[in-house]
């Protein structure tokens, strides 16, 4: 059975824990690129949330693995606020999965 992590600052992922989630507070970009390959490449985890704020740092890392089947790397709002990357991210999925913009209508 696959694990699920979620990466972000401490106040963003504490609460992850008491799901079942696996959290990693990470707030270095270095570090967090280690940690993401580690995570994506071991084998392990089938789902990767990452917060908004630390995929910005790390989005030529989430690029290297988003073709791959597994781990889905899902980015979510952090603490800080919902800065539209993951809206954003899933509409770049579905246009890829589908041909078109079939959920926004091109907007």
């Amino acid at each position: 059975m696959y694990k699920i992590a979620v990466m972000g600052d401490q106040d963003s992922i504490y609460g992850f824990a008491a799901l079942g989630l696996v959290p990693f507070s990470i707030t270095d970009p270095q570090a967090a690129e280690r940690k993401l390959r580690e995570l994506a490449e071991g084998g392990d985890y089938g789902v990767i949330f990452i917060t908004e704020a630390l995929a910005a740092k790390v989005e030529a890392e989430i690029d290297r693995h988003r073709t791959a089947g597994l781990p889905a790397i899902i980015l979510i709002p952090g603490a800080s606020g919902n800065t539209g990357q993951g809206l954003a991210a899933v509409k770049k999925s579905v246009e890829q999965a589908v041909g078109s913009d079939i959920i926004f209508g091109g907007q």
